[in-house]
């Protein structure tokens, strides 16, 4: 099991899960999720690597931040607990509400990030998703980013019930492991921890903005591979296309949109060889 350390970064106490030794691998998760995200990939990774997975401010155990939910901040967050652990070069793995910190932490300090993984979301407004939102954006998040408050008030005492769709949906109708499960739901439950989950879209415009900008002067130089499933597929691989000196994009078959939990054995086959420098082209 990982050992669970509560760690102080840009100002807010970060819940954080360690495993194994060698190179360091930060791991940041989505929504509703927390660290246990990575359960499967932590285990298989921790003979070579040493594995850090935060729970993101805000989210699981981590402090309730008041603020700071923008990616741009969230990226900060994840550099400042690399520092404090004496960390000077990580791979960054990120999906879904972690993609973008990752994203951009990449982009600011390539020397701090020595390979990225990028999952199963959209970075923002650059082009490419174009496909992927010719619909308009996932319901939710016009949900959870609507009048402050309403979507705690709507799902307060139902928060089981409103995880377990997305758990379900996100896994094609398979469902994750109990133990899995009720942890994200004891995470996710309470109108504090709601409001501090809602507070990552209600700051995307925040975050996409901050992605626009930090495009219009870098470029991302560090190894990247881009990863989709359903329902994004190839969509951030090309939004990363125009942008990346060294880019490989996979979409996973049959798998939903929480690929660690959904197909592990396929992100692992994929991570091994990437995470070694190795061409994952042939993986």
């Amino acid at each position: 099991m990982p050992e669970l350390r509560r760690i102080l970064a840009n100002g807010v106490e970060l819940n954080v899960a360690l495993a194994g030794s060698g190179p360091a691998v930060l791991l940041l998760h989505g929504f509703p999720h927390t660290w246990e995200l990575w359960t499967d990939v932590m285990a298989d990774l921790s003979g070579r690597y040493r594995l850090i997975a935060p729970d993101l401010r805000g989210f699981g155990a981590s402090s309730r931040a008041a603020s700071g939910y923008d990616a741009g901040t969230l990226a900060e967050d994840a550099a400042a607990l690399l520092t404090t652990l004496g960390v000077s070069s990580a791979a960054v793995l990120g999906i879904d509400a972690g993609t973008a910190p990752a994203f951009l932490l990449a982009l600011r300090r390539p020397g701090l990030v020595r390979r990225l993984v990028v999952m199963e979301s959209v970075l923002g407004r650059l082009p490419g998703a174009e496909d992927f939102l010719a619909d308009g954006p996932p319901w939710w998040f016009g949900f959870h980013s609507a009048a402050p408050g309403l979507a705690e008030t709507v799902l307060e005492g139902h928060e089981a019930a409103y995880v377990d769709w997305f758990l379900r949906a996100g896994t094609l109708g398979d469902g994750v492991r109990p133990a899995l499960r009720d942890a994200f739901v004891r995470a996710y439950t309470g109108r504090q921890a709601l409001s501090c989950a809602f507070s990552y879209y209600r700051a995307m415009p925040e975050s996409a903005d901050q992605i626009e900008q930090a495009v219009a002067t870098a470029r991302l130089t560090v190894p990247t591979m881009a990863l989709g499933a359903r329902p994004v597929g190839a969509a951030l691989e090309r939004q990363l296309r125009p942008l990346t000196d060294d880019l490989i994009g996979h979409v996973v078959e049959d798998c939903g949109h929480i690929i660690p939990l959904h197909r592990p054995r396929a992100l692992l086959a994929l991570l091994h060889p990437f995470l070694a420098g190795e061409d994952a082209k042939t993986a």
